[in-house]
C-alpha cells in the first residue's frame, strides 16, 4: 500500500507541473525465422536521463507488460523476452528495482499456423521515471502485418531426408561402422535368454542410436540458431576451417593417418555400456558413436550444414534420416540373424568405400575453400581453376576404381565387382562431362558447386573475343551479372533507373556463397522466356549479403535485426539489414518485384517454393500484369 501511495504523489507531482513530454519512443519490427516462424521486435528509445522499468522491475512500479490480441493466425512461443535490464537501488521507490537506460529491447517468437495475410495487434503498457518523478503509465498500440505460412515444399523435407539417408548408408558401409553389426547382433542374441529378448535389446539399441544423433541436431538448432547456421555459409573463417578439417579427413580416408578420440572418452562410455538393463544399451550406441567419428564426422558436420537451410528442423530433419540408416541394420539383422550368412565379410572392399568417400571428401573440401574466396572476391580460385581441380580427382578416383591406383592399406585386385565397374563408369563420365567446362560450358549437373559463370577467367567463354552481348546495353552503375544479365548493385540506383526507363523493380537478395542461388541462375534464369524477361522488361538489382566491401565511415551505423544489435559495417550488412527489416527474412535466394512506389507487386519468392521454371515464370508474369494495369 505505501508503494502505491508513493507512485501516485510521483505521478500526480508530474502531472501538476510538466508539459506535454514523452522521453521513450517505440518502434517494431519483425524477422522471418523460418517459413512458419517469425520474431517480432519492439525497441524503446529512451532520452538520457530517463529508464524504463523491466517486465520483472520489483515491487513499486509498473512493470512492462505486453498484451496481444487472441487468434487463431498465430501462437506465442514462450513469454516475451527482453535484453539485459540494469538492476540497481531506485531513488523514487527507495528499493533496488530492474530497468533499462537508453535503450530497451524485447522479442517474442511468433508461430504462424495461418496461411492467409493477417494482422497481430495489441499494445505494450509501461512506466517511464527519472531520478526524482514518474510519468503516468501508458500503453502504446503496436500492430504487425504478418504474411501467410507458405504451404511447407514437401519435396525439400523429402530432398533433405533422403540425402541424410544416403549419408548414412553411405557411413554404415565404413570400417569405423559395417564390422560393428555381426558383432552387436550377436552380442544381443547370445547374452539375451530369449529370442525375442535378444530381438528388443537391438531394437532398443537402434532406437538410441536414432536419439543421440537426432539429439545432436536439436542440440546445433537450439544453441546455434537456424540463422547462425545459416549464416556460417557464407563466413570466411568458417569456411576456409571447413576445407581444412576435410582435407585432413580426407587425407585420413585415402590411408595418410588415423583420426581417433582420445581413448579416455571411448572407455569411459565403454565402461558405462557393461552396467546391463536400457542405461548400458544406451551407452552401447554412445560407443558406437564415438568409436565411428573418424568415418562418421565429416558426414555430419557436412550434413549439418547442408541442413541448416532447412531452418530450425532442417538438423533435426537431416540427423534422423542419417541415424535412421544407420540403425535400421541392427534391428533387421537381430529380427532375421539368418540375414548375417548373406552379408559380406569384412575386407578389402571396406577401406575401398573408405578411400572413395576421402576423394569425395578433397572435392567437397574445395567448395568450401570456393565459398571463401567469392565472399573475399580474391579471384584466386575461379570457375577454370575450380574445375579443373574437380577433373584431376575425380580421373584419380576413376583410376582407383578400376585398379589402376593403389593404397598403403588396400588389398589385392584380383578382379572388377560389377558395382565397383559401375561406379569407376559413373566417376569417369563425371570427369570427361567437366573437361568442356573449362571453356564456358555451362555444367547444369554441378552447377551449385564451382563459382558462377561470370566469376571466371573468360565470363563470355575462354577464347570468346566478343563481350556478352547485353553489356553494349549496359548503364552506369549496371554490372554483368548472372547469365549475362545486366544488374544494378545498388537498391537506389536501380528503383532510379526503374522509375526514368518505366519498368518494375526486381530485387534480388543473393550471396557470393549461396549455394541456392546459383541453381536459380543456372536452372530457371537459364530458361530462355524467364532469361528474356529479365533481360527487357524488369530492372533488375542483385544485392550480395556477404559482400565484405567497408562502407565509408559516415555511413557505418549501429541498427537492430532480430532483437539484437547489429553494426552495419560492410555493403553485405547494409543489405542484409535492409532484407531482414524491410521483408522480414535473411534467407537468400530472396526476389521482390516492386513499383515505383515500392510497393510490392505480389508475393516474394524464394528458393524452395519457386525454384522451378514454371513456378517462377508465373511469378514473374503475375507481377508484371500488376505493374502494367
Amino acid at each position: 500500500m505505501k508503494k502505491i501511495i508513493l507512485l501516485s504523489f510521483l505521478c500526480f507531482g508530474f502531472l501538476l507541473n510538466a508539459q506535454i513530454f514523452n522521453p521513450v519512443e517505440w518502434s517494431f519490427s519483425q524477422n522471418k525465422i523460418s517459413e512458419n516462424e517469425i520474431e517480432l521486435t519492439f525497441t524503446a528509445k529512451i532520452d538520457s536521463g530517463w529508464y524504463v522499468y523491466s517486465q520483472y522491475a520489483g515491487e513499486g512500479p509498473v512493470s512492462t507488460e505486453f498484451t496481444f490480441s487472441e487468434s487463431e493466425s498465430f501462437i506465442l512461443q514462450d513469454k516475451v523476452k527482453e535484453g539485459k535490464a540494469i538492476t540497481e537501488f531506485d531513488p523514487n521507490f527507495d528499493v533496488v528495482l530492474s530497468y533499462f537506460k537508453k535503450e530497451a529491447v524485447f522479442t517474442q517468437l511468433i508461430q504462424i499456423s495461418s496461411e492467409e495475410d493477417f494482422l497481430i495487434n495489441g499494445d505494450v503498457y509501461f512506466m517511464t521515471c527519472d531520478a526524482g518523478q514518474c510519468l503516468p503509465p501508458e500503453a502504446v498500440e503496436f500492430s504487425f502485418e504478418v504474411k501467410g505460412a507458405q504451404k511447407s515444399s514437401g519435396y525439400s523435407i523429402w530432398r533433405l531426408f533422403f540425402i541424410a539417408f544416403l549419408s548414412g548408408f553411405a557411413a554404415l558401409l565404413t570400417p569405423c561402422v559395417f564390422p560393428m553389426i555381426p558383432m552387436t547382433v550377436s552380442f544381443f542374441t547370445k547374452q539375451s535368454k530369449t529370442k525375442s529378448k535378444g530381438i528388443f535389446n537391438a531394437i532398443i539399441y537402434g532406437i538410441s542410436i536414432i536419439v543421440i544423433y537426432v539429439a545432436l541436431g536439436v542440440g546445433v538448432s537450439s544453441i546455434f540458431g537456424a540463422d547462425a547456421l545459416n549464416n556460417m555459409a557464407t563466413n570466411v573463417y568458417f569456411n576456409i576451417g571447413f576445407f581444412l578439417l576435410l582435407i585432413i579427413f580426407g587425407a585420413s580416408f585415402l590411408g595418410a593417418f588415423e583420426i581417433q578420440l582420445p581413448s579416455s572418452w571411448v572407455n569411459s562410455t565403454d565402461k558405462a555400456s557393461d552396467r546391463g538393463g536400457l542405461i548400458g544399451i544406451f551407452f552401447m550406441a554412445f560407443t558406437l558413436a564415438l568409436v565411428s567419428f573418424s568415418c562418421t564426422g565429416p558426414i555430419v558436420g557436412t550434413l549439418l550444414v547442408e541442413a541448416a537451410s532447412g531452418g530450425y528442423m532442417g538438423p533435426i530433419i537431416g540427423m534422423l534420416g542419417f541415424s535412421l540408416a544407420i540403425a535400421l541394420p541392427f534391428a533387421l539383422f537381430a529380427a532375421f540373424p539368418g540375414w548375417l550368412n548373406s552379408l559380406p565379410q569384412s575386407g578389402g572392399w571396406l577401406n575401398s568405400v573408405k578411400v572413395t568417400l576421402g576423394f569425395l571428401e578433397i572435392a567437397l573440401a574445395f567448395k568450401f575453400l570456393s565459398n571463401a574466396d567469392l565472399v573475399l572476391q580474391t579471384h584466386l580460385l575461379e570457375r577454370e581453376l575450380f574445375i579443373a581441380i574437380w577433373v584431376v580427382i575425380f580421373a584419380l578416383l576413376t583410376m582407383y576404381l578400376l585398379g589402376f591406383l593403389k593404397f598403403a592399406h588396400d588389398s589385392e585386385l584380383k578382379y572388377l565387382s560389377v558395382s565397383r565397374l559401375s561406379m569407376a563408369f559413373l566417376a569417369g563420365t563425371l570427369t570427361i562431362y567437366m573437361i568442356p567446362g573449362m571453356w564456358g560450358a555451362p555444367l547444369k549437373i554441378i552447377n551449385a558447386f564451382p563459382p558462377p559463370m561470370q566469376y571466371s577467367e573468360s565470363p563470355s567463354g575462354l577464347g570468346s573475343s566478343s563481350a556478352i552481348s547485353s553489356s553494349s546495353h549496359s548503364v552506369s552503375g549496371q554490372h554483368i551479372g548472372p547469365q549475362g544479365l545486366m544488374v544494378f548493385h545498388d537498391y537506389k540506383e536501380g528503383l532510379q533507373y526503374a522509375k526514368k526507363v518505366n519498368k518494375p523493380l526486381m530485387v534480388d537478395f543473393t550471396g557470393h556463397a549461396c549455394v541456392n542461388c546459383r541453381k536459380m541462375e543456372e536452372q530457371v534464369w537459364s530458361n530462355a522466356d524467364i532469361k528474356n524477361t529479365l533481360m527487357n522488361d524488369v530492372v533488375l538489382v542483385s544485392l550480395y549479403v556477404d559482400e565484405r566491401i567497408d562502407l565509408p565511415t559516415n555511413e557505418q551505423y549501429t541498427t537492430t535485426m532480430a532483437g539484437k544489435k547489429k553494426k552495419v559495417k560492410t555493403t553485405g550488412d547494409k543489405w542484409m539489414v535492409f532484407q531482414a527489416n524491410t521483408f522480414g527474412t535473411n534467407s537468400q535466394p530472396y526476389y521482390v518485384l516492386l513499383d515505383h512506389n515500392e510497393n510490392q507487386l505480389n508475393e516474394p519468392a524464394n528458393y524452395q517454393d519457386y525454384g522451378s521454371v514454371p513456378v517462377f515464370k508465373d511469378w514473374i508474369s503475375r507481377g508484371l500484369e500488376t505493374f502494367n494495369k
